[in-house]
């Protein structure tokens, strides 16, 4: 049954978060991939922060900021600690406040779903937190993790002690650290990492006694597929992350795994699967498109990691599609920055003609081809575009050529 929501935000959402779900235009960046430990990342990132505000980005979404067992930041220990392999807590500070100068808000990257513990506890496992702020017991583990808190309200992230979210303590020190974030440090922004692993009901608590601007959910399961073969209908998984949407109370967004999925599998010469059975977009997009992050590859799809990655050669039919269409779009560090300036450049166009065309989250569209070898659609009353390798155009002398490259092209109205 396809999940009908409310595209009318809740009246309790008088904040900012609210008015920037309300008004539809954010366009993400992510700003980090697999390696970029290695290379004094907040230094580096600092010096394109004009650039990243140029292009039109409204929010950077920075790798985990606090101290990590792992370089990459993911399997956090000392949450206080803000000295990384990123960069000192000073180059941090620096970094945020060139974003604040340059108005690009700063996205933190949550991760609460696990924590590596600093002393051995508890059937002989690195449950204890002892010697660090939020010196949790085993109690704060769950106890299908080695803990003795309650089982997980998710999915497990295997080989680490899973955070118990059911209990009061760890959640009254969470919200603390999220609020040190938000309040002292100047994160604006939080993108929930594992958010399959805890109930979206603490997300939604997390946020209301936060209130960051704006907050994205990492919930990742695997697409319906037939064998090797990705199925037609995505239904279902889509449904799971709506469901994941609706459970934080519709006060998160979260990536839209499901057209990453479909849109992969489309350009390879797939374009009917762009179509669902209602001629609606078949992602996330095309049933809550005010709560669907669009994009094409993160740090674990793509980077060196390469996970689950989007065709390399068809790079730019992708954003093509994500920058002309309803959702929120994100665009990828190693796409914008380390595949050429001819890249860079067309992505900043298409951004340009999203901004300049008035295209939001919630734009319409019609969708007037979906074969083999052409996706044609109308988003909106003042742009169209197609992706593929069939030709089409639209009718009609008000229709002037915005930009085009291999295998796309966009057009829009004087």
């Amino acid at each position: 049954m396809v999940y009908l929501s409310n595209e009318f935000d809740q009246t309790n959402q008088q904040n900012d978060h609210g008015a920037l779900i309300r008004n539809g235009k954010e366009i993400l960046f992510q700003a980090f991939n697999w390696e970029s430990h290695k290379y004094s990342w907040w230094r580096n990132l600092e010096g394109k922060v004009p650039d990243i505000a140029k292009a039109g980005f409204t929010s950077a979404w920075l790798p985990p900021p606090t101290h990590s067992f792992s370089s990459q930041g993911y399997t956090p220990q000392n949450l206080y600690s803000l000295n990384s392999s990123y960069g000192s807590e000073h180059q941090l500070q620096a970094l945020l406040h060139k974003m604040k100068q340059c108005k690009v808000r700063a996205m933190a990257d949550i991760v609460i779903n696990h924590r590596c513990g600093t002393t051995q506890g508890r059937g002989g496992m690195y449950n204890r937190y002892d010697g660090i702020p939020l010196s949790w017991d085993e109690r704060a583990v769950t106890s299908d993790t080695g803990g003795l808190g309650n089982r997980s309200t998710g999915a497990i992230f295997h080989g680490f002690p899973n955070i118990d979210h059911t209990q009061d303590f760890v959640r009254k020190d969470i919200i603390g650290w999220l609020q040190w974030l938000r309040n002292k440090i100047g994160f604006q922004d939080f993108r929930f990492d594992f958010a399959s692993g805890y109930s979206p009901k603490f997300v939604k608590e997390y946020i209301e006694k936060t209130k960051p601007a704006f907050c994205v959910g990492e919930y990742w399961d695997s697409c319906n597929y037939n064998g090797c073969v990705l199925d037609y209908n995505q239904d279902s998984h889509r449904q799971r992350i709506i469901n994941w949407i609706d459970g934080t109370g519709q006060l998160s967004t979260a990536f839209d795994f499901t057209t990453k999925g479909i849109l992969q599998e489309a350009v390879k010469g797939d374009f009917w699967r762009l179509r669902d059975p209602q001629g609606k977009q078949p992602g996330v997009m095309g049933w809550w498109p005010s709560r669907a992050v669009t994009f094409l590859d993160n740090h674990d799809t793509g980077s060196t990691q390469a996970h689950w990655p989007f065709p390399s050669n068809h790079i730019m039919e992708g954003y093509a599609y994500i920058l002309t269409h309803p959702g929120i779009p994100t665009v990828f560090y190693d796409h914008f920055y380390d595949w050429g300036n001819s890249i860079h450049d067309q992505i900043v166009k298409l951004i340009d003609i999203r901004k300049r065309q008035g295209i939001h989250s919630r734009s319409p569209v019609r969708i007037v081809d979906a074969k083999q070898n052409l996706y044609a659609a109308f988003i909106g009353e003042r742009v169209c575009m197609k992706i593929g390798d069939a030709s089409w155009c639209p009718s009609g002398r008000e229709w002037t050529l915005a930009t085009s490259g291999h295998r796309y092209a966009v057009w829009h109205k004087y």
